[in-house]
């Protein structure tokens, strides 16, 4: 045979012999993947949860700051708010050169920049007490002659109606409640009905607030929620006389020993009606978190207020801003003021009892997070672009 056919034979049979090695090694690779898939244990399914709601700080916190004038110079906090048509009315309490608390008026129309604040108060302790008794140790955000704190306003009708903590800077700490028509209010006529005290004296009295309309056919105060939420019933507002008082006390909970609010100081702003029923925004403090106010939310019964519904799994505000703990105290959020303006809820709180300051979430997502136990938590405003 030539040498050409040998060479031509030889280089058939190498070809073939390659060929078979590589299909018997990729028969191989193929069972081997046939049996890694067939043997192989099932992938559990990862669920992600649901991205938290996000509570939004305006990004120019702090709304209002104190300014050169004497009775504002050292401190404008603790704001209430109501809303009459597009407009937001505030009221904060401030303190100044007689370190005693008064209240300040500031407008907004879209609920974040404030359009108008007189350079003049609103309203002041109604009458210079003379010290009766032992002094107490009390001392609320650097207020050391007293004054009026922590004002709560209710919108009911026509007539806009405050409830505040009157002290007189040495041993009374008393609820104090007092109104206007809304139409004096929007002309800024000052001209407040002389309040009376819904408190007894002798105990030390915070955050009440007035709900904004009838239950069951009834005027309802809320005076504690300890974290038991009591309130008290009035056929008329004229009952409350300043000789008449609502007796109120702190009861604890051991359910709510293990969360995040095992120390619960009690009610923000007025309630809001909404379609889960009263949203009431509280503040507390956290044992495993101590020195730090935090607001939480809860929703009630409409019919029963005192039947809790929901509660918050975790704080929907903490202090985390340099304006929240730079202050005259630190680690402070402080609400007394929340309305609904076009679907959102607007929370106006003091910070590190010095400013003024807002926050706002869609009021939709904020009870899906209530309803389904979802986390709320704090975020700043982006930039608008």
């Amino acid at each position: 045979m030539a040498k050409t056919s040998v060479k031509k034979v030889t280089k058939k049979v190498v070809k073939k012999v390659a060929q078979t090695k590589i299909k018997t090694r990729a028969k191989k690779i193929v069972r081997k993947l046939i049996k890694k898939t067939t043997n192989k244990k099932p992938v559990k399914k990862v669920v992600k949860k649901p991205s938290p709601v996000k509570l939004e700080r305006a990004k120019h916190n702090p709304i209002i700051k104190p300014r050169m004038y004497s009775w504002e110079s050292k401190a404008t906090f603790n704001p209430t708010a109501f809303l009459d048509g597009s407009d937001v009315h505030i009221v904060y309490r401030a303190i100044g050169e007689s370190d005693s608390s008064v209240l300040g008026y500031a407008l907004s129309h879209d609920g974040y920049h404030i359009l108008e604040r007189p350079t003049y108060f609103i309203y002041k302790r109604f009458s210079d007490l003379s010290p009766v008794g032992e002094p107490i140790d009390y001392i609320s955000g650097g207020g050391w002659s007293g004054g009026c704190e922590d004002p709560r306003i209710t919108r009911i009708g026509d007539m806009v109606y405050m409830l505040y903590t009157a002290f007189d800077g040495w041993g009374s700490v008393r609820i104090a409640f007092t109104s206007m028509p809304l139409e004096n209010f929007k002309k800024k006529k000052w001209h407040w009905k002389k309040p009376v005290f819904i408190s007894p004296p002798g105990k030390v009295q915070k955050n009440w607030v007035l709900f904004p309309e009838k239950i069951n056919g009834k005027y309802a105060i809320l005076h504690s929620m300890s974290p038991r939420v009591m309130i008290a019933y009035f056929d008329s507002l004229d009952e409350l006389n300043g000789k008449k008082f609502i007796e109120s006390f702190r009861k604890v909970d051991p359910e709510w020993q293990n969360s995040w609010d095992t120390w619960v100081r009690g009610i923000g702003p007025a309630p809001i009606k909404t379609k889960l029923g009263w949203l009431l925004l509280y503040h507390a403090m956290d044992k495993n978190d101590p020195d730090r106010y935090k607001l939480g939310a809860i929703i009630t019964d409409i019919k029963d207020p005192t039947r809790i519904l929901y509660h918050s799994d975790n704080p929907i505000l903490e202090p985390d801003e340099h304006y929240e703990n730079h202050g005259h105290a630190h680690g402070v959020v402080y609400c007394c003021g929340a309305i609904v303006k076009d679907k959102k809820l607007f929370v106006y709180y003091g910070g590190a009892d010095k400013y003024t300051c807002v926050a706002s979430v869609s009021l939709e997502e904020l009870l899906e997070d209530l309803q389904t136990g979802k986390v709320a938590k704090l975020n700043k405003l982006k930039k608008k672009k």
